[in-house]
């Protein structure tokens, strides 16, 4: 049992450093730094530790920070879809539904005199001219597809 507290002290003692910890652990702790001398030196090395590694002075180019937020908006750049290409590809759709809806009745008049001419049965014709509108929708579906999947692995190779 007594590993254990001393296996917390150190959990706690690391996350305090790092990223605080809620004042009841906190409190325990403090507590537990008090009673026990062993992890209190701990303690205390690893406070002059990081205190000798925080005087360290550190060299950093003057332009460090402008060349890692421009790689950072590339990389962003990169990593989002193009908002103008899925625009596009709105826009391309509704223009297909309206053409659609505005061409259906001269569509199917074009199918009923083919299927007239080639004396083809009604459900052939209902079929034909399903697929005449459901093709198109198809090969969008296609691409979009065929998009992402190119910029996945775009993004996979670029990480690897």
């Amino acid at each position: 049992m007594s590993e254990n507290l001393h296996a917390r002290a150190q959990k706690l003692l690391s996350q305090s450093m790092v990223e605080g910890i809620p004042t009841p652990d906190q409190t325990w702790l403090d507590a537990h730094l008090r009673e026990c001398a062993d992890c209190a030196g701990k303690a205390e090395t690893t406070h002059e530790l990081l205190a000798a590694l925080r005087s360290i002075p550190v060299a950093v180019p003057g332009d460090l920070a402008a060349r890692t937020q421009l790689r950072v908006r590339l990389r962003t750049q990169q990593a989002e879809p193009s908002s103008s290409s899925g625009t596009l590809l709105w826009i391309i759709t509704a223009a297909s539904w309206l053409l659609g809806i505005f061409t259906a009745p001269l569509v199917w008049r074009v199918f009923a005199w083919v299927g007239q001419m080639a004396n083809l049965p009604k459900p052939v014709l209902e079929f034909g001219f399903v697929l005449w509108w459901a093709i198109p929708a198809l090969i969008a579906v296609a691409v979009v597809l065929y998009q992402r999947a190119i910029t996945a692995e775009a993004q996979h190779g670029g990480r690897g």
